[in-house]
């Protein structure tokens, strides 16, 4: 099956897309990655995006024109994909569309909130869409979040030790596979969310993220502002547990600014490049994780990489591209994933990762031009995911 993964995360800088084509073959998923492209949001939609996201108010109108826009930029990229990546030809898109909301009250999801119509997608493209694939495992108990630990899961088990997959987008996720024991998956906390309110607050706007962690580079860690982050209550709450920018934004950051004598904004940067890591590496400590593997933007920022290998003496660090999988495509390439189990009968989470009640079969499916015709369900999971070329 050739599937679409469409991608925007937390840092809502992009739209992400990715192509392979996927057989399961007994236990064994085949993912042969066919490309990946990355189109940027229109300027006036991503200026909404920011206008409307917590802590700010809004209307019900500025939620409408969202959830068609962002369906709308989606339904581009997923043509792009269509006939840049694969010659005109594919059977599934699965949206991610773009996270809005991802309300957390006392450690609980009460509810999420992932905006994009795919009906735009759908008409687009002629292709069935499965979107909206975080609400089933938050209706079962779950987390919502991460849901890239399958894919993390199915690459991991095929290597030695306690391995962990680091995802560092707007904020950094890990999924930790242990010998013996079921898969676990938590959002450790701020990656590039606060980095980036951070850029964006010193410079006015003119800037949207710390380039090359130039910035970060430049300036020192100042023990006294970490310490204060690091007293945040999310950080001691045990795992399984999700976090988004609801919680890690602005005017956080700029109560801990007010609270702590304030240093020169590249020490700011080194402060939040380093929370990053130790908050990173003291959930890798914490599971016994022995190799680390990383993707997502946070990759391309060195300073970042310098300061987690440097958190973690001792663990091999190394960027998923070293095991076949595209950093920068990763999550695209997991949700591709994930509509590959759905429209196959195969639940896309585990409950150690999310703490549901159960696995379940994820998201909502929107058929395309034909008559929408599902997989026979396929007789049991995947346990290994092999990547070919």
């Amino acid at each position: 099956m050739r599937v679409i993964g469409l991608m925007s995360g937390t840092s809502y800088d992009a739209i992400e897309a990715a192509a392979a084509d996927l057989t399961l073959d007994g236990d064994i998923l085949r993912l042969r990655p066919l490309g990946h492209l990355s189109r940027p949001y229109p300027g006036d939609l991503r200026d909404l995006i920011a206008a409307t996201l917590p802590p700010a108010a809004t209307t019900v109108q500025a939620v409408c024109a969202l959830d068609t826009g962002i369906g709308q930029a989606f339904a581009a990229a997923a043509r792009h994909a269509l006939h840049e990546l694969c010659d005109g030809s594919a059977d599934l898109v699965v949206s991610h569309g773009q996270t809005m909301h991802h309300w957390v009250e006392d450690g609980t999801v009460r509810g999420t909130l992932q905006l994009g119509q795919p009906a735009w997608i759908a008409e687009a493209t002629g292709l069935p869409v499965v979107s909206d694939l975080r609400s089933r495992d938050v209706a079962a108990g779950g987390q919502g979040a991460p849901l890239v630990a399958m894919t993390d899961t199915l690459l991991l088990r095929a290597l030695p030790g306690t391995p962990a997959a680091l995802n560092l987008g707007g904020i950094a996720n890990i999924t930790v596979v242990a010998p013996g024991t079921d898969p676990l998956a938590f959002d450790t906390g701020p990656a590039n969310a606060l980095l980036d309110a951070a850029v964006r607050h010193f410079t006015a706007g003119a800037a949207a993220y710390d380039e090359d962690g130039r910035g970060a580079a430049a300036g020192r860690t100042d023990p006294d502002l970490l310490a204060f982050l690091l007293n945040d209550p999310y950080y001691r709450r045990p795992a399984p547990k999700s976090t988004g920018k609801e919680h890690f934004h602005l005017p956080y950051l700029r109560r801990a600014l007010d609270a702590v004598a304030t240093p020169r904004p590249d020490d700011v940067l080194a402060t939040l490049t380093r929370l990053t890591a130790v908050t990173v590496a003291d959930a890798c400590r914490g599971h016994g994780v022995t190799e680390l593997v990383v993707s997502g933007g946070g990759v391309r920022n060195p300073e970042l990489m310098r300061t987690i290998i440097e958190e973690l003496p001792g663990v091999p660090v190394r960027s998923s591209d070293a095991l076949g999988l595209p950093s920068d495509a990763k999550e695209a390439l997991a949700f591709a994933v994930l509509g590959f189990l759905t429209v196959n009968g195969l639940p896309g989470t585990f409950p150690s990762g999310t703490g549901a009640r159960r696995a379940t079969l994820l998201g909502s499916i929107t058929p395309g031009l034909l008559p929408l015709r599902l997989c026979d369900p396929a007789a049991h999971p995947p346990r290994l995911l092999r990547i070919t070329h």
